[in-house]
């Protein structure tokens, strides 16, 4: 995977808004000087990361499922200093300043769930792979809302990978190491049990496609497509409910599907077909539970949705693209079951807007749960003529500002010039 090593907003954002970005990261400059006290700012450095959207493959990564999923145009954006200090300070915006010293690059059971966990479990992945590790002070701000499905925790972990790249090894980490490192620093030190996905389209950029029967080597795959000639808007309903909350519902999906297959001496679903678990299926419904069963199933049919989306989107076939969207949605639903938390059936935010995106779009366009699921967001894909209507009809549920128009993002992480 290759990439510029620099770019600017001109590369990064729609024509529409490359002001109001670069205003951003003017005021992000200004926001770092007066944190850190800081005058000239000679030094600084910018950078860019973009959350994603996840379009089809969901949950499937984590046992050898292929996933199709793209950059966004919200980002994470950072303003950095080097600094001789042996250690990385991070001020988020709206957030504790976090800082972690690197002579001790070990996992620390006490910041579980923490930033400086991600921070640290990214630094020790970068020296591991045999990179060089320095020290920065960091201002980042984040459109990449938490909880949001778009993967603010592993734009964040590629954020501090990007710029270790750039700062300390002239940029040569490759993005696609970069995702693995921050996956294994999600995995070991922050302790969330996730899979590749979110990280690596975080660092890629575009549309992709991940092959994840290799685990140690997916295969990534830039899948070519115009998506505005498509004549509809890509829409991000946030409920305002967070799924970080929800570690233990999120991890026993990948935990059940691998008791599936555990059943059959193997480690994942990938390496079995479904015909296996139909051949089976009496047995394994008394000893694992219909639950895991279904969502078992639900693994083939969205793993196999994959390719068809691919085909669909590299032939213009939008109306097939539309469809299997919605298919995915239904198949989510019903079968992996990650619409809403069992120990809370009085609160089911992401049915409601599932509810309220198919009244407003009224047997056309498309929509599904984004992300993890259980709380967080709905994904839309919505006729141009139809947003204005659309956002309304969501926004008067969830408020104002809740549906995001998104645009794909043809680059992942990088370095930003302003000039």
């Amino acid at each position: 995977m290759t990439k510029p090593l620099f770019l600017k907003p001109e590369d990064l954002y729609p024509e529409v808004e490359i002001e109001s970005k670069r205003n951003r990261f003017e005021k992000a400059i200004a926001e770092y000087k007066r944190h850190f006290h800081v005058e000239s700012g000679n030094n600084l450095r910018l950078f860019s990361v973009p959350g994603r959207t996840e379009i089809s493959g969901n949950h499937t990564d984590h046992n050898g499922g292929k996933v199709l999923a793209a950059s966004v145009s919200l980002d994470i954006i950072a303003v950095v200093e080097p600094m001789e200090e042996n250690k990385i300070v991070v001020k988020s915006e709206g957030f504790n300043e976090n800082g972690i010293m690197l002579d001790n690059l070990n996992a620390v059971p006490e910041e579980k769930n923490t930033s400086e966990a991600l921070i640290r479990g990214v630094a020790a992945g970068i020296a591991k792979a045999g990179y060089k590790i320095g020290g920065f002070k960091a201002y980042t701000t984040s459109e990449v809302a938490l909880g949001s499905g778009m993967s603010s925790s592993a734009a964040f972990e590629v954020t501090i990978g990007v710029i270790l790249s750039h700062l300390y090894n002239d940029g040569k980490v490759d993005p696609y190491k970069i995702a693995k490192i921050s996956q294994k620093a999600e995995n070991d030190y922050f302790g969330k049990p996730c899979g590749l996905l979110d990280q690596t389209a975080c660092a890629s950029g575009g549309f992709i496609v991940i092959d994840f029967k290799d685990a140690d080597s997916p295969i990534i795959n830039k899948v070519e497509s115009d998506f505005n000639s498509f004549g509809h808007d890509l829409c991000i309903i946030n409920t305002g409910t967070s799924h970080s909350q929800m570690n233990d519902e999120y991890a026993a999906i990948p935990s059940e599907m691998r008791r599936i297959a555990s059943y059959f001496g193997v480690e994942n679903l990938r390496q079995i077909a479904r015909q296996d678990i139909m051949l089976n299926i009496n047995y394994l419904r008394e000893q694992y539970g219909d639950r895991a069963v279904l969502r078992a199933l639900h693994f083939y049919e969205e793993n196999n949705r994959v390719e068809k989306l691919i085909h669909a989107l590299e032939n213009n076939f939008f109306d097939a693209f539309l469809t299997y969207i919605n298919n995915s949605g239904d198949s989510s639903f019903k079968y992996l079951q990650n619409i809403y938390s069992t120990g809370d059936v009085k609160h089911q935010p992401l049915a409601v807007a599932l509810n309220a995106a198919e009244h407003a779009l009224g047997g056309k366009g498309a929509c599904r749960v984004h992300g993890g699921g259980f709380a967080g967001t709905v994904q839309a894909f919505v006729p141009n003529d139809m947003l204005k209507l659309f956002k309304f009809e969501v926004e008067r549920i969830f408020g104002t500002g809740s549906c995001y128009v998104l645009s794909v993002r043809e680059h992942g992480c990088t370095e930003v010039l302003l000039d």
